[in-house]
């Protein structure tokens, strides 16, 4: 597959794709410090829980390039609070700063070596969530019958994870392995993350696809073979957090009795959150509602109500594609052992917990 490096750390920085210019324009951002990753996840010029963990991994290896041998250890604490301020939703983001600066806090290496470690763990998290891409697209090809027809949301490639990304990881799958699949993509409301960056993806691979409405899919629901989305943030019962119009999808495909799966590597499970209701949701600018393109949308003064992601309830959830297979009903036992399995037989990235 035709598809360009969407991050590159080198030569002390980290160069990646402004996911904002697309699908005109392939244009790449270079940034060399943790507050200039910070605004770039905010911005959503990098975006999808999986590499917005890896960035803040890298953001962390900036600044230990960047800092004195002095303030190294205080330098690092003060941007991990900066990157994990960025975006509250997607926990990858948490996990991957945790999982550094708990190194930094339990070593008593010299700065040089501290600095050697801080960008080894940071390229490290990027090579584990490659692997578990890879595996989740093998695990989940197998869900896609020939000439499957597939329901997604949003964008859930490569640019939105390394490796192949999630749900659209096991399209690609489904097609390198014959199957050729077609794909039914929501434009994705207010950011267009359907119709800008799912769409660009699918035309580069060579998949055949149809753009529709958010507010189509309720037509076409009965034409699909299955729904497959990403996730932001999957609480202890399987409540899942997804871009705005996940939940909207899952109701539908419950009521036309269509399997709904959702596509996600470990490091995206929060067990420190026992419900979708303890998961923060992210507000967004109103101006992304009443204005479009460059043009005001909607009269000055609108009350907007903007949420980015929504919680899609795990009794709408027909199974988890992991990297270690499909995890099933019930969720709040089968999480918990496909959680602690990783845990013990591979190095983990830690989620939900505070610096």
């Amino acid at each position: 597959m035709n598809f360009p490096e969407v991050l590159i750390f080198k030569k002390n920085c980290l160069h990646i794709i402004d996911q904002n210019a697309l699908p005109g324009r392939v244009v790449y951002r270079r940034l060399c410090s943790a507050a200039e990753v910070a605004i770039a996840i905010k911005k959503l010029q990098v975006r999808g829980a999986p590499w917005i963990g890896v960035a803040a991994g890298y953001g962390l290896a900036l600044e230990a390039l960047r800092l004195s041998d002095r303030d190294l250890v205080p330098g690092l604490r003060r941007a991990a609070r900066v990157l994990t301020t960025a975006r509250p939703t997607a926990v990858n983001l948490f996990g991957a700063v945790q999982l550094i600066m708990n190194q930094v806090k339990n070593t008593s290496l010299r700065p040089r070596e501290l600095r050697r470690l801080v960008i080894s763990e940071a390229i490290a998290i990027e090579k584990e969530e490659r692997e578990r891409s890879l595996a989740i697209a093998r695990n989940g090809a197998s869900l896609v019958p020939q000439n499957g027809r597939v329901l997604t949301i949003c964008n859930t490639g490569i640019l939105a994870g390394p490796g192949l990304g999630t749900a659209l990881g096991v399209v690609y799958q489904a097609y390198l392995e014959g199957k050729e699949p077609m794909v039914f993509v929501c434009e994705t409301r207010p950011l267009l993350q359907g119709a800008r960056l799912t769409t660009w993806e699918l035309k580069r691979a060579g998949i055949k696809f149809t753009l529709l409405a958010d507010s189509a899919s309720a037509s076409l629901i009965e034409q699909c073979d299955l729904v497959i989305v990403g996730a932001d943030r999957i609480a202890a019962n399987g409540d899942t957090a997804n871009k705005i119009g996940t939940r909207m999808l899952a109701i539908l495909a419950k009521e036309a009795a269509k399997p709904f799966y959702v596509a996600v590597p470990s490091s995206t499970f929060d067990l420190t959150k026992k419900t979708g209701r303890e998961i923060p949701i992210e507000q967004r600018a109103s101006k992304e509602v009443t204005w479009c393109a460059g043009c005001r949308t909607a009269p000055v003064g609108c009350v907007v109500y903007n949420p980015a992601f929504d919680i899609t309830p795990s009794r709408y959830i027909t199974g988890f594609i992991t990297e270690s297979g499909i995890v099933v009903k019930p969720y709040k036992r089968n999480i918990l052992r496909f959680i602690y399995s990783v845990v013990t037989s591979t190095r983990s990235i830690k989620t939900g917990g505070r610096l």
